[in-house]
């Protein structure tokens, strides 16, 4: 694929394939107004759903979302679960990867 790219102000822009990072199947899902779900992600063009999902109530981190992704859940962590949650794909602020050892 080639790389797409845009121009601003006389400044060009490269977008890169994002080819190299393969999603778990179990991701963070950070939403819009602050809703943060962790779950078993599936994606078409008109949604999203998380199956097997939880709402992170309170991260229960020293070092951000990103602590919980790569080492699990802490002590600290609150989870409440949920049923599977379906949302329209421009409601996703981001995904994170989560190591499926730690979870």
């Amino acid at each position: 694929m080639k790389p797409e790219t845009l121009k601003i102000d006389e400044v060009e822009y490269v977008r890169k394939d994002a080819a190299n990072v393969v999603p778990t199947t179990k991701q963070i899902v950070v939403l819009q107004r602050g809703w943060v779900v962790v779950g078993d992600v599936s994606k078409t063009s008109e949604e999203v759903t998380i199956k097997s999902c939880s709402i992170i109530r309170i991260w229960g981190t020293w070092k951000g979302l990103g602590e919980i992704a790569e080492n699990g859940k802490t002590s600290k962590t609150v989870l409440d679960s949920c049923p599977d949650v379906i949302v329209h794909p421009l409601s996703v602020v981001l995904y994170m990867n989560v190591n499926m050892s730690n979870w």
